[in-house]
Parts: structure tokens; C-alpha cells; sequence
């Protein structure tokens, strides 16, 4: 049982499965089995798939950016090979094992070796080509490389995906900071919320007339509205 720090604006509950699902380009479906579990059917039993996450508030399903930045690097792992909930399950408990921490999506230590073990050991469960796995790790790294750290290594800052361009290749426009905001997205290097300019979009002002209000690029101003709304809004 991971015991959280409600202290640390990091494990305050702030997001529901909704918003998270939002923020990280995922279904809500899906984000809600990665930390409620998930019920199927085979051959007319009923069985039940455990947790991946564990959410700072159980109970409303309420996840903190801690929650969201582990979720963040599920979708990694998931985002073009569509690894299953049990396998990964069984990679995370592998993590667990060798790096010592309940929360390995969590810590530097994943960052550096963690994924490659991570990988290691789903490619030994589900058989993935010597290419398959490099694919993977490569594509963790990218998100990876998006989580900011603090001294301690743990995570302070994401800058989320905005664009459907390669990973590396997109700016890091949106933040989101846990003391920034209440830990909504906001433009980077500022305090100006993405849900400020979206709604000033919507009630009719032009991307310039934003830009030009709030002192940021067109660009930001673009990629604060497509965190807020669906593309073919934006």
C-alpha cells in the first residue's frame, strides 16, 4: 500500500479521470482501469483485472499530478505497441522488485534504468521482436523527457503533448506545474491558464488578438486551445 504525502501539492488530489484522460490524449475508459481496475468476461466467468495505479483518493477516483504523471508514462508504454493491463501489471511488479519502490513509473530510477528493464521484461512476456522493444524504450525516453525533476528526482513539472507531430519534435509550450495554477495547464514560463485563452476563443477572439493580449506566441496561444478543446474545435 503506497502511502501518499497529502502535504506535497504533488499527492493533493486535483484531477478527476476526466480531466486527466483530457490532459493526456487517452480514453477515460482506459484511464479509469489503469487505476479502478477493470471487470471482463471470459468463457461467461467473470474475472477481475487489479489496479496499475494506485490513486491518491481511492474512494471519488480522485488522481493527483503524481497520478497523472505515472499515467503519462503508461501511455508511453501503451501508445503504439498496446501492451495489455495484466502484462504491464507484471512488468511494474518486476520494477518493484528491482528498484525497491512502490512507484517506479514515479522515479528517476525508471528514467535511467527502469525502462529498459521495464521493456526486458515485457518483451520476454508477450515476445517482442529485439527492434520491437528498442521502439518501445525509445518512445518511453521521449515522454520521459517531458517530466521535470526536482534535487530528488521526483517529478514537479509535464509538459504534456499537444500536436500529433513525433514527440521529440513538440515544443514545450503547456505546463503543468502542481503549484502553478492549482496544477492546471498554463502556457509555459507564465500563469496564464489554457482555460482562460480557450474560453476567449470560443467567445470569438482571434489567436493574434490572444497572443497579443497576453504577451505569448500565436503558437502557445494554439497549443492553450488544443489542450483545452477537441482539435477539430481548434
Amino acid at each position: 500500500m503506497t502511502i501518499f504525502n497529502t502535504t506535497d501539492p504533488r499527492d493533493i488530489p486535483a484531477y478527476s479521470i476526466s480531466e486527466a484522460a483530457h490532459y493526456l490524449g487517452v480514453p477515460s475508459s482506459t484511464l479509469r482501469s489503469w487505476f479502478a481496475g477493470q471487470t471482463y468476461s471470459h468463457q461467461g466467468v467473470s474475472r477481475q483485472f487489479r489496479a496499475v495505479i494506485q490513486p491518491v483518493d481511492a474512494k471519488r477516483l480522485g488522481l493527483s499530478f503524481s497520478n497523472l504523471v505515472e499515467a503519462y508514462v503508461l501511455t508511453a508504454i501503451r501508445r503504439k505497441h498496446h501492451i495489455g493491463l495484466q502484462t504491464t501489471r507484471r512488468g511494474l511488479a518486476f520494477l518493484t522488485e528491482k528498484l525497491g519502490t512502490k512507484r517506479p513509473l514515479l522515479e528517476e530510477q525508471f528514467a535511467t534504468k527502469g525502462a529498459e528493464l521495464f521493456v526486458e521484461r515485457v518483451g520476454e512476456i508477450i515476445n517482442l521482436s529485439k527492434n520491437g522493444q528498442i521502439e518501445i524504450a525509445d518512445l518511453i525516453h521521449a515522454y520521459l523527457e517531458r517530466v521535470e525533476r526536482d534535487a530528488k528526482g521526483l517529478p514537479i513539472k509535464l509538459y504534456p503533448f499537444m500536436r500529433s507531430q513525433p514527440p521529440r519534435e513538440q515544443p514545450r509550450t503547456v505546463v503543468i506545474d502542481p503549484r502553478v495554477s492549482f496544477g492546471r495547464p498554463v502556457i509555459t514560463g507564465t500563469g496564464i491558464p489554457t482555460a482562460a485563452l480557450a474560453e476567449q476563443f470560443k467567445a470569438g477572439d482571434s489567436v493574434p488578438v490572444l497572443a497579443k493580449e497576453y504577451g505569448a506566441s500565436e503558437e502557445a496561444v494554439w497549443d492553450a486551445i488544443r489542450c483545452e478543446l477537441d482539435l477539430k474545435a481548434a
